[in-house]
C-alpha cells in the first residue's frame, strides 16, 4: 500500500473515531500531496511516487519545526506543543531513519573512495554522495553534522 493510500485510510478511520487533530493533519497532508500533483502534471493525471510523497512529508515537518522555533521565541508554548504533536503524526508515514552510526559508516566508505579526503573543501562533494545514498532514510541536517564530525577527525 502506498503512503498516499495509507494516509487516506487513516483519515477515514480518524473521522470515524472523531479524532479532530488527526483529521486536520491528515487533510492538510492530502491537500499538500494534491497541490504537488497539480504542479507536476502537464495535462494528464499524475500519481506521485512514494519518494515524492516522502519529500512532501519532510517539507511539512520542516515547516512545523520552523514554526516551533518562532512560537518558542514568541513565548507561545501552547502553539509550539500543537506543532510538535503534528510532527509526530506526520512522522508515522516516513520510513525508519538511519542512526548516526549507520550514517557515519556510509560517510567513511565515501571518504575512502575519494582517497581519504579529509579537508573541509571536500565537504560538498562528500555530502552530495552521502545524501544520494541515504535519500529518504536520513535528515540532511543530521548527515551534515556527521560529515563535519568525520572530516574534523
Amino acid at each position: 500500500m502506498s503512503i498516499q493510500q495509507q494516509i487516506s485510510n487513516d483519515l477515514k478511520q480518524a473521522m470515524r473515531n472523531k479524532e479532530t487533530e488527526m483529521v486536520s493533519v491528515l487533510r492538510m497532508l492530502i491537500s499538500a500531496i494534491k497541490n504537488k500533483e497539480i504542479a507536476v502534471r502537464k495535462g494528464e493525471d499524475v500519481s506521485l511516487t512514494n519518494e515524492q510523497v516522502i519529500q512532501i512529508l519532510r517539507s511539512e515537518i520542516k515547516k512545523r519545526k520552523d514554526s516551533i522555533t518562532a512560537y518558542k521565541q514568541g513565548d507561545r508554548h501552547d502553539l509550539a506543543d500543537k506543532e510538535e504533536k503534528e510532527i509526530k503524526i506526520i512522522e508515522k508515514y516516513l520510513p525508519e531513519q538511519m542512526s548516526d552510526g549507520e550514517i557515519e559508516k556510509v560517510v567513511r566508505e565515501i571518504i575512502e573512495m575519494h582517497g581519504n579526503a579529509s579537508v573541509q573543501k571536500d565537504f560538498g562533494k562528500i555530502m552530495g554522495q552521502v545524501m544520494a545514498r541515504v535519500k529518504g532514510k536520513a535528515d540532511g541536517g543530521r548527515v551534515s553534522e556527521v560529515v563535519k564530525k568525520v572530516l574534523a577527525g
